[in-house]
């Protein structure tokens, strides 16, 4: 158990590991080109780790240099693999894969950790079928563990049902240019967290991939063809940058985040105009920027499109005064933990009054709660609540995070960094 130190205003310029969700959009894609591609920037992390070693045992090399990795693509060829493709609770590998693995030939199984195997994927596997792929729940649960008799995918249109994840649609996207023939994908209902869609896109587009989808992004023709290999820079991660721009929010503080660009591929820079309407100054020069105020106010925001980032700015809602909502997030029960629960459940830990939606977070203030006191936070063995707990120990004493190793899924090294706050 790890006890946090209150500081009293942060004042650092940082640099950030690079983005997980480009970095396994962009394994996927070089590893289907012909021939080799460098990563960028990469990040280096447990979930990363699962996916390149899934590569490795489908017969694709991914040579890892400190900051630049080598990819030897095969032009679609995959080896099956001896043995069960293990991806512990890597949801977006776990996604990614089981289209991947339909481009194969032969008998492929998915597994994971208990977590992973409460985690839905079941529109997906009804997309790949109309695709062609023979793909099924092995337990029956419409999770993981999967089987997936691979023979190629065939292509032509399929629908995907409505999920709560658009890491589905992304899925299909990425091995679509691999399918036998044009490949036509219609979505039914809203598509949640657009933004990562939109990742998914710029990245096929950057290995010369030919699509075009509307502009409600529930309608996507592919051309047959091959990714590209190429040479990728990785964004600064977003979602890990979250964590230091709400610790210079609570704490009227300064901090820089170097490697984040303006405009981003990521949704999750979204946090930062929250925190601009909660009172926070912000900068985009070289980075972003975000300086805090003296007093934080409330908020209502929707955060369908940047989930990952609820939690954070579900901490920093804690300490300001007058009443935060956060809507449409009901996506985040599916996550490495149920989030909206972990939040709310620790939150209330530390003397915050906090009511829980299906689908939303109504956070009262201080004004409302008083003062916030210390508490022994659970993690859930989900790397988002351990970091953004950790920033709320920053202005509350006696914040002890249990489990803080979990943060190696995104950020192996965040608790090094964090201490550069002091």
């Amino acid at each position: 158990m790890h006890e946090i130190k209150p500081l009293t205003k942060v004042d650092a310029d940082i640099a950030v590991p690079g983005s997980k969700s480009i970095t396994q959009r962009a394994l996927i894609a070089a590893a289907l080109a012909q021939g080799d591609s460098t990563l960028v920037g990469p990040l280096a992390s447990e979930d990363t780790a699962y996916t390149s070693a899934a590569l490795q045992a489908m017969g694709i090399e991914v040579v890892q240099g400190e900051e630049l990795w080598t990819v030897k693509g095969t032009g679609g060829r995959i080896t099956t693999p001896a043995t069960e493709i293990f991806l512990g609770n890597n949801g977006t590998a776990t996604r990614f894969l089981t289209s991947f693995v339909g481009l194969g030939q032969g008998a492929f199984t998915i597994a994971g950790e208990k977590r992973m195997e409460e985690r839905p994927i079941d529109p997906l596997m009804k997309a790949l079928a109309g695709w062609g792929v023979d793909i099924k729940s092995i337990k029956g649960t419409g999770c993981p563990p999967l089987a997936i008799n691979a023979s190629g995918i065939a292509g032509g249109e399929t629908i995907l049902p409505e999920g709560k994840s658009s890491q589905y649609l992304s899925s299909l996207l990425l091995v679509a240019p691999y399918a036998r023939k044009k490949a036509v994908l219609k979505v039914m209902g809203e598509v949640p967290s657009k933004p990562y869609v939109t990742m998914t896109l710029a990245v096929m587009r950057a290995f010369g991939a030919e699509l075009t989808a509307n502009s409600e992004l529930n309608h996507f023709e592919i051309s047959p063809g091959a990714y590209r290999p190429t040479t990728y820079q990785v964004e600064g991660d977003a979602s890990s940058a979250s964590y230091f721009f709400a610790a210079a929010a609570l704490t009227g503080g300064r901090i820089r985040v170097k490697n984040v660009p303006s405009p981003s591929l990521q949704g999750d820079t979204a946090l930062v105009e929250m925190l601009a309407k909660m009172g926070c100054s912000i900068d985009y020069d070289d980075g972003i920027t975000v300086v805090g105020p003296k007093e934080l106010r409330g908020v209502e925001v929707d955060m369908g499109d940047c989930p990952d980032v609820a939690p954070t700015l579900a901490i920093v809602a804690a300490h300001a005064k007058g009443r935060t909502v956060i809507r449409n997030i009901a996506h985040l029960r599916i996550k490495e933990c149920d989030r909206i629960n972990a939040v709310a459940t620790e939150l209330t830990k530390m003397g915050a009054k906090v009511e829980e939606r299906p689908d939303a977070l109504i956070i009262e203030g201080i004004d409302a709660s008083g003062p916030l006191h210390g508490a022994e936070i659970d993690t859930y063995n989900d790397h988002r609540i351990a970091m953004c707990f950790g920033v709320a120990g920053l202005v509350t004493s006696g914040v002890k995070i249990k489990n803080r190793e979990c943060v190696v899924k995104s950020f192996p090294d965040f608790w090094e960094r964090f201490e550069w706050l002091y």
